[in-house]
């Protein structure tokens, strides 16, 4: 080959890299750091358990853009656009020395990664994004509007019989329930950080309430409120999305729920932390059940399981349903145990409701159900609501099927039902009064219903909150 030809190779050679390197963009800057999509979902997680409106601990709120520039200490600004180090947000994140941060309090400190992008976003300004449909928080002084009645999704009398708990938007409605069942009065109304209340539920001795919810897609919270003082002792922000199915143990000091996360949780009501964890579930775990001693923890899911935990180990035990398939005809929506013994009821997607006992005692053979007590006759849909008599004689539940519901109450040693109370809309919740002579019963519409137990009549309505004049 030519020395010429050599040499225009190797120029051709230079102007292909030359080409290259000009075809090649440079890196793209960093988009700026969000605050509705990056910081508040943060702090929302991180923070709002103990810095929101009905929590404002150090009177400091953390749930809005406004409140991070106006809260704190006037001589040490929480938060200074531009400047990080000027900002006690980001202060008291970092580690002091060798010593820890001093928050979050209590809990592990921000990993470094989140640390990071509070002080970009404080660097490029501390700019809101917060879509205006977005920016409304509201609190016990401003609680929801309605412009019309929100979906009834969790219902649940005192141990009295004298208060009951209604799940609302953002809040649980607490009325005032006259002895006779023909009226309601609203007493208070318990407004929190989750928009969507899947549990409202009162513990044993009734001084306090527990609220399972959170917003979907972006947080799942646990509350404690007391209920005589009408405060909010505790709020717990849980991964991503919503928890479900929230119950108490019987001596009043664990309480269990279930997540879009398929896990199954459980809390120390006095110190907060996690004392179990177990994700065994295949799907949703949409509803949860301690044992009478309070040893064992049962969860019902959207995977057609009923599924049995031990708490002291956090081990999962065994499906207590069959594991045959087909046996279960769709997911389980409710499970309740029963006040006396270790015998659960449960309704899900095939409307049929179910007694089971908790515990196996001999050894599974594929294709048994040995664990199931029996069967009653089926509703139409789906059964979203399942609950004990306090007696534990008889037990309600509550059915949806084409924009339509129905209550039901059994006695418990029959397949046929005692009475059954058609309604124009879907049934979500429905609860009985401790005296077992009243029913509340909600759903799609809003309305709530007092019924009568032993008859099936309806003796008052009213609706869920308060519409806008």
């Amino acid at each position: 080959m030519s020395a010429l030809r050599l040499a225009a190779i190797a120029l051709l050679g230079v102007w292909h890299r030359d080409a290259a390197a000009q075809e090649t963009p440079p890196p793209a800057a960093a988009p700026p750091v969000s605050f509705a999509r990056q910081i508040a979902p943060l702090l929302t997680a991180r923070c709002a358990g103990c810095h929101q409106p009905a929590k404002a601990g150090g009177k400091v709120l953390l749930t809005r853009h406004a409140e991070l520039l106006s809260s704190g200490d006037p001589d040490e600004p929480l938060l200074v656009p531009g400047a990080p180090e000027q900002s006690a947000l980001l202060a008291v994140l970092l580690p002091r020395e060798e010593k820890p941060p001093r928050m979050p309090k209590g809990a592990a400190p921000l990993a470094a990664a989140e640390v990071e992008l509070l002080r970009r976003w404080i660097a490029e300004g501390a700019r809101d994004d917060t879509p205006a449909a977005a920016a409304t928080t509201f609190t016990m002084e401003q609680p929801p509007v309605y412009a019309q009645q929100p979906v009834i999704t969790a219902l649940d009398f005192s141990p009295d019989g004298a208060m009951l708990a209604v799940s609302g938007y953002h809040e649980v409605l607490l009325y005032s329930v006259d002895p006779s069942g023909r009226s309601a009065t609203l007493a208070a109304r318990l407004v929190g950080l989750s928009e969507r209340i899947q549990t409202a539920v009162f513990s044993p001795d009734g001084a306090r309430l527990l609220v399972v919810g959170g917003s979907p897609g972006r947080f799942g919270e646990v509350q404690l409120w007391d209920v005589a003082q009408r405060k909010l002792e505790r709020s717990l922000p849980l991964g991503r999305d919503t928890l479900y199915g929230g119950s108490w143990s019987p001596d009043g000091k664990l309480v269990a729920f279930g997540g879009g996360d398929h896990s199954v949780r459980a809390l120390d009501v006095a110190s907060g932390e996690l004392v179990f964890f177990n994700a065994a579930s295949e799907d949703l775990a949409l509803d949860t059940a301690f044992s009478i001693d309070g040893s064992h923890l049962v969860s019902a899911g959207r995977d057609r399981a009923l599924k049995l935990f031990q708490v002291a180990t956090q081990q999962f035990l065994d499906n207590v349903t069959s594991i045959t398939p087909g046996a279960l005809k769709g997911g389980l929506q409710a499970v309740d145990r029963h006040p006396r013994e270790d015998a659960l009821l449960i309704g899900g997607a095939d409307g049929t409701p179910k007694t089971y006992k908790m515990h196996r005692t001999q050894k599974r053979e594929i294709g048994d159900d040995f664990n199931k007590l029996k069967g009653y006759a089926p509703l139409a849909g789906r059964l979203f609501a399942a609950e004990y008599a306090q007696d534990g004689a008889r037990f309600v539940v509550g059915a949806s099927a084409a924009g339509k519901g129905e209550v039901r109450v059994y006695a418990l040693e029959n397949e046929a039902p005692l009475w059954s109370l058609p309604l124009p809309t879907a049934i979500y919740a429905a609860t009985w009064r401790p005296d077992g002579a009243l029913l509340a019963a909600g759903g799609f519409d809003g309305t709530v219903h007092l019924i009568d137990a032993a008859s099936g009549s309806v003796l008052a309505r009213f609706p869920a909150a308060p519409l806008q004049p």
